[in-house]
């Protein structure tokens, strides 16, 4: 049998409801004895600072993981053997993956990298200025010295959701 990811998840999602987490993120890696399955939570609407780097505490992780890891083992939803928990907060330099990790997080600097290139580039860093209708604005003008904007070039980038292949906060110092 397959790892199940949708079952994962539910189970997930179920086990951070109770007690009012959310799920940022699965991982599930490696084959036959090396197995890890990795699981970020992280408050509903939290922003992470470097004075509270995450909306989750260390007791948070280790509830989730004692009741996730019981109720995955009732359920064999990780059939095949053993493997590693790992449960811990996405962290200031979290990915972002879905809309409304991009409507949370409006107003912050973030990497990303495009499938398909914008403006003759697929690497930006900049503060995310606006995310609507499936589109980000990206401010390119904050950026450090080496990803800001060439002479000529507009401060500004519109990107596609879709054509997001990576996009990360970058933490702010």
């Amino acid at each position: 049998m397959a790892f199940d990811e949708q079952k994962v998840r539910s189970i997930a999602d179920r086990v951070a409801a109770s007690s009012g987490l959310e799920v940022a993120d699965i991982e599930f890696h490696g084959a036959g004895k090396h197995r890890m399955l990795r699981v970020f939570i992280d408050r509903p609407g939290a922003v992470p600072t470097r004075e509270h780097p995450d909306g989750v505490t260390h007791e948070d992780c280790a509830s989730f993981s004692r009741e996730f890891g019981t109720i995955v083992e009732v359920e064999d939803a990780v059939p095949g053997g053993s493997y590693v928990l790992e449960v811990s907060s996405p962290g200031l330099d979290r990915k972002l993956t879905k809309a409304a990790d991009f409507e949370r997080f409006r107003g912050h600097r973030m990497k990303l990298m495009t499938r398909e290139p914008v403006n003759n580039n697929r690497h930006f860093e900049g503060n995310l200025e606006s995310f609507e209708n499936g589109k980000l604005v990206l401010d390119l003008s904050a950026a450090r010295r080496k990803m800001r904007p060439k002479e000529g070039q507009a401060p500004k980038v519109e990107i596609e959701l879709a054509n997001v292949e990576k996009a990360n906060l970058v933490p702010e110092i």
